[in-house]
Formats: structure tokens, C-alpha cells, sequence
């Protein structure tokens, strides 16, 4: 090809690249218009059609509205018709009310004008009346002056005729009359007084015999002394030990004398006290039956026997309580009642002294209507105090008083305790019983024994002498009253002074107690120490 023809080729594609490129712009261009009318008339149809559905929700919600408030008109109106009728109903019935209180008003307005008249009338009828009244009562005084001028002219005429004054004639009379009543009173007195003597003597004798009949107690001389038997003769010398260790410490530690003499197979315990006479007997029995006898066991045995005889006071205790069907004591009073079961009066045991003074009085309270349970109780405590009057300063009976009132026993309980022995005067029936009833319990033949008593309290001073000394752990009187043992505690009272404090024992007891002979004073000081093997 030539170089016009290749120029001219070149040129031919030049102007169809133009052109396609002027078609391909004017392509763009157009469909840029079409989309952008086809984009407006997309939204003006949105447009449309959300118009189209405010306005009908518009005109729903005004329609809605309408509704609404023509109900809300209409509930008004009824609630107001509602609110008129209930006002228009009160009123009717304040209106009911106001009629009937003007009806009852009236009502009484005219009660009350009819009383007014009832009134006037009686009134009118008391003024008539008072006025009858003041002229009988001119009659009667004048009635009354005649009759005082009759009596004048006839005390007058009397005065003349009897040649004495109205004063003289009325202390004759006066006089004359009280000495005939005096008489006629005194031989009624007298008559009536004997026949209540004789009729209260036959009937204090049937109650007191009842009483006595019904209650047949038993009576048992105390002793001084208790027997123990013994397997054999060898016996006696285990119990005495070596050098008399073992006898000395049974009599140490019970406070009694043991007496080992010829009669064959019997061991005697000597003791004034009953309980520690008693403790040292079971002592003895257990350490026999046991065999081992030797100082430690014999303090074991007794420290045991002691525990179990304060058990056997308790139930002592409650078995008087019971016997006598009295309930409702305080555990204390019960305690005291069984230390009665070893304390005794003019030799009686001042226990079943108790119980039989509860049953007497029981049954004379029963005879006579008086309170059966008052005079029984009292009966059964009016000794109490004698349970640690060994203990307590005063007699039995303030110690009774004071330990009935410290555990709230009743005001006719405490004052039988009080009068059964006369310091006060019995002020109640069950008094004036237990009093009645201790004299007929202790009076019995065989009943009581004073000298017995009286070596009791004799061997009580002494012990009580004893005790007053400082550092004095626990004294015994044995011997019958002729020795009198002392223990000591020994790291308060050292060996020189125990040589003082016998002398000093021994002085006081010859400046106040009254006693045949002589007594004997030992001290006793012991010290021990204690190891233990492991």
C-alpha cells in the first residue's frame, strides 16, 4: 500500500474512534435522564402513598376521638344522674329524721306538760296535807302540855304520899332492880359455867382418849452403848492394831470409844450421839466383813458410811413426812426432820416424839372441827429446832420459829411452834392441840428418862467448849463425859502451843460447866504427807 492509502486509512479510523466515543457519551447521558426520571417518579408514588395513609389514620384517630368523647359525655350524664339520686335519697331520708325527732320532741313536750300538771296537782295535795299536819300537831302539843301538868300533879301527889323526892324513889328502884339482875345473872352465870365445866371435862377426856387410843406408839429407851458381834476372838486384836493404831484412828474419826474387854466375840462402841454411834458401828461391820484394817481404809470406810447416813436422814425425813400425810415441805425442813431420827429428849427420840405429836393433834383437830392439816404440820414441827440446837445459840423453840419463818411456813403453823411450851400465849384451837398433844406424848410412863437428857446436854457443853478455841478442826467427848479428845489443825495451832491451848480447854470447862469427877483434855495434832507411785 501506498503512503496516501495508509494516510488515508488512518484518517478513515480516526473520525469512527471520535464517533464512538460521541455515541458512547450521548448513550450515558441519556440513560443518566431516564434513570433519574424513573428515581423521581418512584418517590413521588412513595410520597403519594404515604399521604394517602396519614391521612387515613387522621381520620381514624379523629374518628376514634369522636367516639370517645361522646362516650366520656354520655358516663358524665349518667354519673351525674347516679350522683343526683343518691343526694336527692339523703336528703329524703335527713328530712325522714327531722320529722321524727320533731314527732318525739313533741311527744315529750307533752309528756312533760302533763307531768307539769301530775306536779301542780300534788303539790296543791302536800300544801293541804301540811297544812292538816300543823294543826294536829297544835293538838298534840297541847295534848302533850296536859299531860306534863297530870305527871307534875302526880309525881306531886306520889312525892306527898310516899314522903320521898322523884330523884330518891328512882335510885331505889334503879338500885333494887341491878342487885335482883346481878343475882338472877350470877347463879345463871354459875349454873351455866359449872355444867360447861363438866360437859367440857367429859368431852376433853373422850377426845384425849380417842386421841390416845388411836395413836398406840412405841416407846424405846435410848442407849449410851451399841454391841458389835465378831466373827472370832482374833477379830479383836486386828482391830486394835499394831500398838493400838487401828483403834485410835476408828475413835478419832467417828468420835466414839470402842471398847474391847473380855466378852467373848463382841466389840462395844461407847457414844452419847446417836448418829456418830451408828457411823462407827456400820464402820466396824464393813471393816470386818471385809477384812483389810489398817488406818487409810478405816477413814475410807468411815467417810462412806457418813455420806450414807446423811441419805438415810433424807429419807428418814421424807418417810415422817409421809407417815404424817403432810406434803409440800421445803427439802431442807426434810433434812432437819431426819437428824431428828438421831437426837433425843430426856432419852425419847425426838422424831417418833414428832410423828406422835402430829397424829394427836391430827385427831383431837378432827374431834373438835378445827384444821386437821394446821394442827398435824405443827405438830410435826414443833421440834425442828432441836435439830441444830447443839449448833445455834437460844432455845429450841426460838430456832424452830425462826427456821419455820425462813422457809415461809403459815402464821398459825409458826406460832403453835411458838406457844407449845408457853413462852407466848396459844392464840389459836391447833396451838393450844400441839401443846395438849406434846404434854400427853412426853408425860407417858417410860416415856422419857431426865438423866439421860441431862448427860446428853452435858456432853454437848463440853464438846461446844472445846470448839470455841481457835484452830480447833473437830472435838469428841468419850469416856462418859471423862476425856475430851480435841483435834487440831496443824498449821494453825504448832506444838507449843497445844500444851496452851489444853491448859486454856481445861480452864474454861471447870469455869462453866458443872460436872462429878474429873475430865480428862487431849490434844490432838497430826501432821501427814502424801506421795503417790507411778
Amino acid at each position: 500500500m501506498t503512503s496516501n492509502g495508509i494516510s488515508c486509512f488512518n484518517f478513515i479510523l480516526g473520525i469512527g474512534a471520535a464517533e464512538v466515543v460521541l455515541a458512547a457519551v450521548a448513550a450515558l447521558v441519556v440513560g443518566a435522564a431516564a434513570a433519574w426520571l424513573v428515581y423521581r417518579f418512584y418517590v413521588r408514588k412513595n410520597v403519594g402513598s404515604v399521604k394517602q395513609e396519614c391521612d387515613k389514620m387522621r381520620d381514624t384517630a379523629q374518628q376514634e376521638a369522636k367516639e370517645f368523647l361522646k362516650e366520656a359525655k354520655i358516663e358524665a350524664r349518667e354519673e351525674q344522674q347516679r350522683l343526683r339520686s343518691e343526694v336527692d335519697k339523703e336528703i329524703r331520708e335527713k328530712r325522714a329524721e327531722v320529722a321524727r325527732n320533731e314527732q318525739r320532741v313533741n311527744q315529750r313536750d307533752e309528756q312533760l306538760g302533763k307531768r307539769e300538771a301530775i306536779l301542780d296537782h300534788k303539790s296543791e295535795m302536800l300544801d293541804e296535807k301540811k297544812a292538816e299536819l300543823e294543826e294536829k300537831e297544835s293538838e298534840i302539843e297541847g295534848l302533850q302540855l296536859e299531860i306534863k301538868d297530870a305527871h307534875s300533879k302526880m309525881i306531886q301527889e306520889l312525892e306527898k304520899v310516899s314522903q320521898l323526892s322523884q330523884e330518891d324513889a328512882k335510885q331505889i328502884l334503879m338500885t333494887e332492880l341491878l342487885d335482883d339482875a346481878k343475882k338472877e345473872a350470877a347463879a345463871e352465870a354459875k349454873e351455866i359455867e359449872a355444867k360447861a365445866k363438866e360437859d367440857a371435862n367429859k368431852e376433853a377426856k373422850k377426845i384425849i382418849g380417842l386421841a390416845i387410843q388411836k395413836c398406840a406408839a412405841e416407846h424405846t429407851s435410848e442407849s449410851t452403848i451399841s454391841a458389835v458381834p465378831l466373827p472370832n476372838e482374833e477379830m479383836k486384836g486386828r482391830l486394835i492394831g499394831r500398838v493400838g493404831r487401828n483403834i485410835r484412828s476408828i475413835e478419832n474419826a467417828t468420835g466414839v470409844d470402842l471398847i474391847i474387854d473380855d466378852t467373848p466375840d463382841v466389840v462395844t462402841v461407847s457414844g452419847f450421839d446417836p448418829m456418830r454411834r451408828e457411823i462407827a458401828k456400820i464402820t466396824i461391820e464393813r471393816l470386818v466383813a471385809d477384812g483389810r484394817i489398817h488406818p487409810a481404809k478405816i477413814e475410807e470406810t468411815v467417810d462412806k458410811v457418813r455420806k450414807e447416813i446423811e441419805n438415810q436422814v433424807k429419807e428418814a425425813g421424807e418417810n415422817a413426812a409421809f407417815d404424817a400425810n403432810i406434803y409440800g415441805l421445803h427439802p431442807e425442813i426434810i433434812k432437819l426432820l431426819g437428824r431428828l431420827k438421831y437426837r433425843t429428849s430426856y432419852g425419847q427420840n425426838v422424831l417418833e416424839h414428832s410423828l406422835e405429836v402430829s397424829y394427836l393433834a391430827g385427831v383431837m383437830a378432827a374431834e373438835l372441827g378445827a384444821d386437821v392439816k394446821i394442827a398435824k404440820r405443827a405438830g410435826l414441827l414443833h421440834d425442828i429446832g432441836k435439830a441444830v440446837d447443839h449448833e445455834l445459840e437460844g432455845t429450841h423453840v426460838q430456832i424452830g420459829v425462826d427456821i419455820a419463818k425462813k422457809f415461809k411456813e403459815s402464821r398459825a403453823v409458826v406460832h403453835a411452834i411458838e406457844a407449845h411450851h408457853g413462852d407466848v400465849e396459844p392464840q389459836t384451837v391447833e396451838a393450844v392441840l400441839v401443846q395438849a398433844a406434846d404434854a400427853i406424848s412426853s408425860s407417858r410412863p417410860g416415856a422419857r428418862r431426865e438423866s439421860l437428857e441431862n448427860y446428853v446436854k452435858r456432853l454437848e457443853q463440853l464438846e461446844s467448849v472445846a470448839n470455841s478455841f481457835d484452830g480447833v478442826e473437830q472435838s469428841f467427848a468419850i469416856q462418859a463425859g471423862r476425856e475430851i479428845r480435841v483435834m487440831v489443825k496443824p498449821e494453825k495451832v504448832d506444838d507449843a502451843a497445844m500444851a496452851f491451848m489444853a491448859k486454856d480447854i481445861a480452864k474454861k470447862i471447870e469455869n462453866e460447866l458443872d460436872y462429878p469427877g474429873q475430865i480428862k483434855v487431849s490434844v490432838i495434832r497430826e501432821t501427814r504427807q502424801t506421795e503417790y507411785a507411778k
